[in-house]
């Protein structure tokens, strides 16, 4: 067997003759200092921004999802471009829809559900479904207001499903588009504003239109005041889910566009949800004249 001392580093030999010889040799250790407890903690807060940290998402944060959502892309052209925009599964569209019909305050509904993976698939269906709702519900609240008239004649009015359809669609692209574009425009003035991706911005619009189609159902009720009370409900929780997403973007910009942009977002919501009420619930009365029907000795007949 080798001896003991053969089985020796010499290295550690040769550093112990050395350190011994000179007392004054600077040695160096390839352990990593800790950093200190006051570098991790000095920075100080100001009050009420941790909570737009946690909302909004520091740089750290970012990052971090950046690499961990990281996805290869293709070309426009291709069917693979467009289908990351519908991945998802039932259960993250159920979620965001449960996110828009309960906000919480002090929660952000683009940093809770759509960030990780925002989507085309839920405002799509969800614009799709709200101008069914609304085209056949307005029909069937015709038909039920003036059910039992001897002067009525019920006649379908088709044309109410593309009227819906494109004032529903137009606003849940044009006016994302608009607050997409406004949100850039001042983040290259204001550095502190932040900006979402217009996909971010489809998203919230998308699914915040939710839970007018359990109201668009609703009022098939030919009450005037329930069906204004109902809308106000949903104006309300949808509206908040606006202001809760594009306040703390805008609250570093100077206080009066910052007010403007906000009560335009709301305004524009507001005008959406008594625009479909007005037009396609509480139209002016007309009474559709009964059907003549000639008779056979040359006079004709007014059916009651």
């Amino acid at each position: 067997m080798a001896a003991a001392d053969e089985l020796k580093f010499r290295e550690f030999d040769d550093a112990a003759t050395l350190l011994a010889a000179n007392p004054d040799a600077t040695t160096i250790s390839i352990e990593e200092p800790a950093e200190p407890r006051q570098k991790q903690h000095g920075r100080r807060q100001e009050p009420g921004r941790e909570e737009d940290d946690e909302l909004l998402g520091t740089d750290d944060s970012d990052k971090t999802e950046l690499l961990a959502g990281q996805k290869k892309s293709a070309p426009f052209w291709t069917f693979e471009y467009y289908q990351t925009f519908f991945d998802v599964d039932t259960y993250q569209v159920l979620d965001r829809i449960k996110g828009s019909v309960f906000p919480v305050p002090g929660r952000n509904f683009v940093r809770l559900y759509i960030r990780s993976n925002p989507d085309l698939y839920g405002p799509f269906w969800i614009c799709a479904t709200l101008v069914f709702a609304i085209a056949v519900s307005g029909n069937l609240s015709n038909f039920f207001i003036h059910l039992g008239r001897p002067t009525y004649h019920y006649v379908p009015e088709f044309r109410k499903v593309s009227i819906a359809a494109t004032t529903i669609y137009a606003y849940a692209w044009l006016v994302p588009l608009a607050v997409w574009g406004f949100l850039m425009w001042r983040n290259s003035k204001v550095m502190n504003i932040v900006s979402y991706s217009f996909l971010e911005i489809v998203c919230v619009y998308g699914y915040s239109l939710f839970i007018y189609i359990p109201t668009a159902i609703l009022w098939i009720i030919p009450q005037k005041v329930v069906r204004w009370v109902l809308m106000m409900f949903s104006l309300c929780l949808s509206g908040s889910v606006l202001v809760m997403t594009f306040w703390p973007a805008v609250r570093d910009d100077n206080r009066r566009i910052a007010l403007a942009t906000v009560g335009t977002i709301v305004l524009l919501h507001a005008l959406l949800s008594v625009g479909c009420l007005a037009y396609f619930f509480d139209a002016p009365e007309v009474d559709f004249p009964a059907p003549i029907v000639p008779a056979h000795n040359g006079t004709t007949l007014v059916t009651k």
